[in-house]
């Protein structure tokens, strides 16, 4: 689903020209130096989920365009990732001619991929579960997403990365609810509490070497 031809019918189902550069971009960026989590490969994972939620969608194609971009922008350094990204899928959508409504509601998407924006529409929901489906994903699958966290975040002196990331983990399990939708909980919820519990007392007990993050 990550290709040129499924880009080109959702620009065409929303009656708007596609621009095959800007998604030779996007493929450009998700292929980067240094994305080792927020790579084309996730963004894969996410768009093959979304053909299972497809039909939970309130506007799919939106979603799915919403997907494309919400990780474009990505500096392990900073905080506004996805507003820089959904930015450029404003300028983007604006320069097609998109009504005002697909270029606010797929703004409103990207945003609430960010940990710190609360969803609100339905496909805002669904996107944001879309997004954090990998905490539920098998312990070996999760395990490796950790580990690529911590390739992301290098930089970072392995002390603070550690403290950091128990806290992101306390914080997730603090909530009431890891998902937002009634089909992902059902699926999800879970195994995500699992995996969590689980990486916190590794860190806690043995650092982040304990499952092998150098």
């Amino acid at each position: 689903m990550a290709n040129l031809a499924r880009w080109n019918e959702i620009f065409a189902e929303l009656g708007l020209p596609a621009d095959p550069e800007v998604h030779a971009e996007l493929r450009c960026r998700y292929s980067g130096p240094g994305r080792a989590y927020h790579n084309l490969h996730h963004v894969c994972e996410c768009l093959d989920l979304f053909e299972r939620v497809r039909a939970h969608c309130v506007h799919p194609q939106e979603v799915e365009l919403a997907l494309w971009f919400h990780d474009a922008v990505c500096d392990a350094r900073r905080s506004d990732n996805e507003l820089r990204s959904a930015e450029w899928a404003v300028a983007v959508l604006r320069r097609v001619g998109a009504d005002p409504g697909t270029v606010e509601r797929v703004y409103g998407l990207i945003l609430a991929t960010a940990p710190q924006v609360d969803p609100v529409t339905e496909d805002e929901c669904l996107i944001a579960d879309i997004d954090l489906a990998i905490l539920g994903a098998r312990p070996r699958r999760y395990e490796a997403y950790e580990r690529e966290l911590r390739q992301e975040h290098h930089h970072v002196p392995q002390t603070l990365y550690t403290t950091m990331r128990k806290k992101i983990l306390r914080d997730y399990l603090q909530r009431p609810q890891l998902y937002h939708t009634e089909w992902f909980r059902s699926r999800y919820e879970t195994p995500a509490r699992g995996n969590l519990q689980r990486m916190l007392r590794r860190l806690t007990g043995g650092g982040v070497s304990a499952i092998g993050i150098e």
